[in-house]
């Protein structure tokens, strides 16, 4: 990161002028086998084409409530940037009723219909993949997100101090997500570039968030960042680590 970093949105662009092409995101869904790596460049793009949807197609601005109905996935961690980067406020399982903006998986679907705004459905398919048939009131994100430009423009200034994250019930500011997340790198054996970290917990929590994405992001690392990671077994997660060369773990 830069001295100047003050929000998620501006580490990922520091990350992306430092080493565009090294890892970021390597996701695992130990239930089906999927496994996708991300490097920087591929995760900003990904970022890019999510904030023009939101703040484009979904209209959302600085402030607007963006629920994220998600499980710990390399696309949750794709809105979370993008929200940051238009300055909306990524409410990680929050109230659908009580949103600009819902987001959700393919099981969460029931709730999301409890948002009066926009609706936006994620398959969570390898690969990106769409559904066979869009939910009825719903985007589909894998149909509308690859038409989205490649780069990235807020309408407005984001304000760092302002409402950036709710998890858990509590609310973070963007210059607090990045502060919390620097805090936690050692505690979680992030040293800087080059650390790599296994995570296996959820984002519905700030210690999953911070492990899971903020972390690794803050310190020029990278997060193998795995989805029912009790399938694998200890001889799994063994074999991941080194495979992966995974300097720490957190579960």
């Amino acid at each position: 990161m830069n001295a100047t970093d003050r929000t998620p949105a501006d580490l990922l662009r520091s990350a992306l002028a430092a080493d565009p092409g090294r890892p970021l995101v390597t996701f695992y869904d130990d239930a089906t086998g999927e496994r996708v790596e991300l490097s920087v460049a591929t995760f900003a793009n990904w970022v890019a084409k999510t904030a023009n949807l939101l703040q484009g197609d979904l209209a959302a601005g600085p402030g607007d409530r963006v629920a994220l109905l998600l499980p710990a996935h390399w696309q949750t961690a794709v809105w979370l940037l993008a929200c940051s980067s238009v300055g909306a406020v990524a409410d990680v399982a929050g109230d659908p009723a009580a949103a600009d903006v819902v987001v959700s998986g393919p099981d969460t679907l029931d709730a999301a219909r409890a948002c009066r705004g926009e609706r936006v459905a994620l398959a969570l398919r390898p690969l990106g993949g769409r559904f066979p048939k869009a939910p009825d009131g719903f985007a589909d994100y894998a149909v509308e997100v690859p038409s989205q430009g490649d780069r990235f423009a807020p309408f407005a200034p984001v304000d760092p101090d302002g409402p950036a994250l709710v998890v858990a019930g509590a609310e973070l500011s963007g210059t607090e997500v990045v502060e919390r997340a620097l805090a936690d790198a050692p505690g979680l054996d992030l040293t800087g570039p080059g650390s790599r970290l296994l995570s296996g917990l959820g984002y519905d929590t700030w210690e999953g968030l911070s492990a899971g994405l903020y972390g690794p992001l803050a310190v020029g690392g990278s997060v193998v960042l795995c989805r029912h990671l009790e399938e694998l077994g200890e001889e799994g997660v063994a074999k991941r680590i080194e495979s992966e060369r995974v300097t720490a773990t957190v579960r």
